[in-house]
């Protein structure tokens, strides 16, 4: 079952909303527990000056019990502190919440509206299809453009072919140790710069080897590919040229029949959804820095408050009071035992505290890093328009299994990222594989060319033509789509300190869409 990118884009979110909820929580967790902690401490001093009551001189005892409630009313002064920077931690992660629900409810909003525009433009050239593909100077421009295309596909398999065969055929060459050194020294050539000597030695060689017959055949090996590629990528780029004055036909036409209100229409949601694109990675950024800080205040990483502890730790655990505890031990009073059972209790509890701390601290890093790399695939999702309402996946299990397999960490980013790729296509023409770039205008293909349009529905094939595989038209066999990371290479979405927008993608206007 297939899944429309809208939606797609929608699970990544609530994926998204289900992280940043498991974030609060567990921070919300550790300030609970370091809470505890700071009254287990606390109680604990107030076990010691109990103990001291009944074992020490009222000299030692007051002596003692002054060293203790000094660090204990300080560290409960920082508390409250804390307690106040805390809460307006948690105001500013809730805020941040707040402000990325509004602003993905808002694109969200506005990617509805821009389906509605599409499908009206899209309406409007079904009725026009018979028409323009009746006239002359149209069919005889799309006609060039066709046969410019297959130009330019057939001069990207020469060359593909050619950089096989220097691949293959030039390893023997490659793997020569000696041809290679002497290659690589430009012996034979203008370039070659040596002494007397060295000149003598690369001769014998050079003899050795045969290099002097071998020499032109690997350069014309190396040569050939990219002569052809130079040759393809212009015709490339003068098949692109015949396309886009086809486009502007369409476009044309387009207008001409009442269109250009709904085009005025698409550019300012696209434009909208390119605003709130930025905003909401600002927005992210924003929320990030307020749930480190609340990260740390969470986990009591506040100095003062810190500092604080540390001093009520420090004279908990003074020589004197331990020996103290320690004589306890060796008594046997009814209240002896009870006080020492109790302080017993409150270190075992500290612990186990201390322990589940540092389980949700590691949990905590892990939720944040798996955030950052989902804004990063959400970045690239719309970045490539995989969001816009064409564009289809024909794996669903990409907003389940292999979701949960990438939040547990079964599956690293850009393996997640890889398999997005490898399944997106626009209105189910292309095959599963196909990863192309969406096509810019609203009129569909007529079946006579290689041009990749969103379907195949126009002119001479009729309304019921079927969609063709990718035949590596623009955006297919010829490039890799901007941005993709199939390969493992990093995101290239803005972080802190970067103007929050796209250096390309957004819904393109050219020709209709």
């Amino acid at each position: 079952m297939s899944i429309r990118g809208p939606q797609a884009l929608a699970s990544l979110d609530e994926a998204m909303r289900d992280i940043r909820r498991e974030e609060d929580e567990i921070s919300k967790r550790l300030a609970r527990s370091a809470d505890r902690v700071s009254k287990i401490k606390e109680s604990e001093a107030e076990l010691f000056r109990q103990l001291a009551q009944l074992r020490l001189d009222p000299t030692v005892q007051s002596e003692l019990d002054g060293r203790i409630s000094s660090a204990e009313l300080r560290a409960r002064e920082m508390l409250k502190s804390h307690a106040k920077d805390l809460s307006q931690a948690e105001k500013a992660v809730a805020a941040g919440d707040e402000a990325l629900g509004t602003l993905t409810a808002q694109r969200a909003e506005a990617l509805k509206e821009l389906e509605t525009q599409q499908g009206e433009l899209k309406a409007l050239a079904n009725r026009l299809a018979d028409t323009i593909a009746q006239d002359p100077a149209y069919a005889a421009k799309r006609k060039e453009a066709s046969e410019l295309t297959d130009i330019a596909n057939q001069s990207m398999a020469k060359t593909e072919q050619a950089e096989a065969d220097r691949d293959a055929k030039g390893k023997p060459y490659r793997d020569d140790t000696l041809f290679m050194y002497l290659w690589d020294a430009g012996y034979g050539t203008s370039n070659y710069r040596a002494n007397n000597f060295i000149r003598y030695l690369d001769s014998l060689v050079a003899n050795i080897v045969g290099f002097i017959k071998a020499r032109p055949n690997f350069a014309m090996l190396n040569e050939i590919p990219l002569r052809l590629r130079e040759h393809a990528e212009r015709q490339i780029e003068i098949a692109k040229a015949a396309q886009a004055e086809v486009e502007a036909l369409q476009t044309a036409a387009i207008d001409a029949a009442g269109g250009k209100p709904i085009r005025a229409a698409m550019e300012a949601s696209q434009k909208r959804i390119a605003a709130l694109d930025a905003q909401i990675v600002t927005a992210e950024d924003q929320r990030d820095e307020a749930a480190k800080t609340l990260g740390v205040l969470s986990q009591g990483g506040n100095p003062v408050f810190e500092s604080a502890l540390a001093e009520l730790a420090t004279a908990l655990g003074r020589e004197d009071i331990q020996t103290l505890l320690a004589e306890a031990r060796l008594t046997r009073t009814g209240q002896d035992d009870t006080i020492v059972a109790q302080i017993d209790d409150a270190r075992v509890r500290a612990k186990d505290e201390e322990a589940e701390t540092r389980e949700q601290k590691e949990r905590l890093k892990t939720l944040a890093a798996r955030r950052r790399e989902l804004e990063d695939i959400q970045w690239e999702f719309k970045k490539q328009g995989f969001d816009d309402p064409r564009s289809t996946f024909g794996e669903d299990r990409l907003v389940s299994d292999m979701l949960n397999d990438f939040l547990r960490g079964g599956i690293s980013a850009a393996s997640y990222w890889d398999q997005w790729q490898r399944s997106q296509n626009w209105n189910s023409g292309g095959g599963a594989n196909n990863t192309r770039q969406r096509s810019s205008s609203p009129w569909p293909d007529n079946g006579g060319s290689t041009f990749n349009w969103p379907d195949s529905s126009f002119g001479g094939g009729g309304s019921n033509s079927k969609p063709r595989p990718p035949t590596g038209g623009f955006g297919g066999g010829w490039s890799r789509p901007s941005g993709g990371n199939s390969g493992g290479g990093g995101f290239s979405r803005p972080r802190t300190g970067s103007s929050g927008t796209r250096n390309s993608g957004g819904f393109k206007t050219g020709g209709g869409f």
